[in-house]
């Protein structure tokens, strides 16, 4: 579509966009069984880009039966695990080469910096993608030692049909996070976007059919939560479901799979991520991670650090640094590629966003930045960076997900208080701790309970180590080997040869 990101190709780009708006069930697009659709209005731009189809349980019920029986007949499930990785690597491949399109469809979606989304979203998406095609002949089984009258194997074998869904915030990576290690374990699947954002998830299975994975094993369904992810959490012929998403409906899942046929569920929820800022850290770099930690894709984030800890004997000169390198983001149209800091995805997380810092405000935390309305175009929703100072984290701004661009300034005495305040919250996902001793990073490690606790860094590493959280940011892991185990059953074999 364009070699180089400007203004002017992305407009003209944006006019010769086509937009799949049908669920993909065995092969083709289709419409929903009732006929029904919804708008689809653009978190960048604030018009209507065309009308999706709206799935409901219909549609479920016959996806469903359509992968069952792709996963039956093993036209996928038992082809040779070097033919899955070829499949699977030519998809990545398609991605890759439809980067632009995509990363257009994704800003448009949500809103966020076409840079971004191009650069960041799509290559992490297709690499999510590849990677699993080349982890498919790295899942060995196990022979087990036994004495000589007796053989006793441990093979592994896909769950089946695995529904994913997925949210708004990253919606092509997210989604690919699941579709690599679902399909490459064997599995026939069902991906259920957010309904704000169904743009790339319809497009890439185009792809994914391009590619040659066989029909009715990849199916898109594009709805509502209430009812097509629903119907896919209670349906009793779902062998597994991967969620990532609020820690409210990830607890629904696994209501679901109890009220059902106890499917494998796996939930990637919320956070409330702290970002420990020792006095012997570097203190720019900090304070630069701690900013951009916190406003990345508009604080829209699961792994945002909305909670800033920092020493009391440093916490002004570094707060004094974080306004600093705040008030230089570039706050405008998504579709600008200089732009660093683009739209909220839509009224309803807008009005929660201010309700927050309404809440912050009434609780007795001070507002030092932002906390406005930035004029924008009709129907795009742009709020200012926001950060709070003197905030206790009892304080429900320090204890909620807000879910959007608002931080909060926390300061500790020591080590141990720092590790108390990060470990009180209900959540568990990331945390980031800033410090040159390798005792104190240590003692950080072994005592804040997250699921990644990152040194000197933040949101680092790649596919070979796994993502995900402790308490209520769910059960489960995206990325790395372990993800693949997840959708697989182990059976055990044990051969009498007295």
């Amino acid at each position: 579509m364009f070699d180089e990101i400007t203004i002017q190709n992305i407009k003209q780009a944006k006019e010769s966009l086509v937009y799949r708006n049908q669920a993909f069930v065995s092969g083709e697009y289709v419409n929903s069984i009732s006929g029904k659709t919804f708008t689809c209005v653009s978190s960048a731009t604030g018009e209507v880009l065309t009308q999706i189809a709206e799935c409901d349980e219909d549609d479920v019920n016959h996806a469903v039966a359509v992968a069952r029986k792709a996963f039956e007949n093993g036209c996928w499930r038992d082809l040779p695990p070097a033919e899955r990785k070829t499949i699977l690597a030519k998809f990545a491949d398609l991605m890759e080469a439809n980067r632009n399109e995509l990363g257009l469809l994704e800003t448009l979606d949500v809103g966020k910096p076409i840079t971004e989304a191009i650069n960041t979203d799509v290559t992490i998406a297709a690499d999510a993608i590849r990677w699993s095609a080349e982890a498919i002949d790295k899942l060995n089984d196990e022979v087990v030692p036994t004495g000589s009258n007796a053989v006793g194997t441990i093979t592994h074998e896909p769950l089946g049909v695995v529904a994913a869904i997925v949210p708004w915030n990253y919606p092509l990576f997210m989604a690919a996070w699941k579709i690599g290690p679902i399909l490459a374990a064997g599995n026939s699947m069902i991906l259920k976007p957010a309904e704000q954002t169904s743009l790339t998830a319809i497009r890439i299975a185009e792809l994914a059919n391009e590619a040659g994975i066989p029909k009715g094993v990849f199916n898109v369904l594009p709805g509502f939560g209430e009812t097509v992810g629903q119907a896919l959490g209670r349906h009793s012929d779902v062998d597994g479901i991967a969620f990532t998403g609020s820690t409210v409906v990830g607890k629904l899942f696994l209501k679901y799979s109890a009220e059902s046929n106890m499917k494998r569920v796996s939930v990637e929820c919320g956070g409330k991520s702290p970002i420990i800022i020792m006095p012997d850290s570097d203190l720019d770099a900090a304070a630069e991670t701690a900013v951009s930690g916190l406003f990345y894709n508009q604080g829209e984030s699961c792994d945002a650090l909305s909670r800033t800890l920092i020493h009391e004997s440093v916490k002004d000169e570094v707060l004094d640094k974080i306004l600093k390198i705040t008030r230089a983001i570039k706050v405008g149209d998504p579709l600008d590629p200089s732009t660093e800091f683009g739209a909220i995805i839509d009224q309803q997380q807008f009005e929660q966003v201010m309700n927050y810092i309404e809440i912050a405000k009434q609780e007795g935390a001070k507002l030092i930045l932002g906390g406005n309305q930035l004029t924008a175009a009709p129907g795009v929703l742009m709020l200012e960076p926001t950060l709070f100072d003197q905030v206790d984290n009892r304080m429900r701004v320090a204890q909620e997900e807000i879910f959007g661009p608002v931080g909060t300034i926390i300061t500790f005495k020591d080590v141990d208080e720092a590790i108390a305040i990060a470990n009180d919250s209900k959540y568990g996902l990331v945390s980031s701790v800033w410090t040159s001793s390798l005792k104190t990073a240590y003692k950080f490690r072994n005592g804040i309970r997250t699921g990644s606790v990152w040194i000197n860094c933040h949101d680092a590493g790649d596919m070979t180590v796994p993502f995900g959280g402790f308490g209520e940011s769910g059960i489960g892991r995206d990325r790395s080997l372990h993800s693949l185990h997840k959708y697989c059953e182990l059976k055990t074999t044990w051969i009498n040869l007295d």
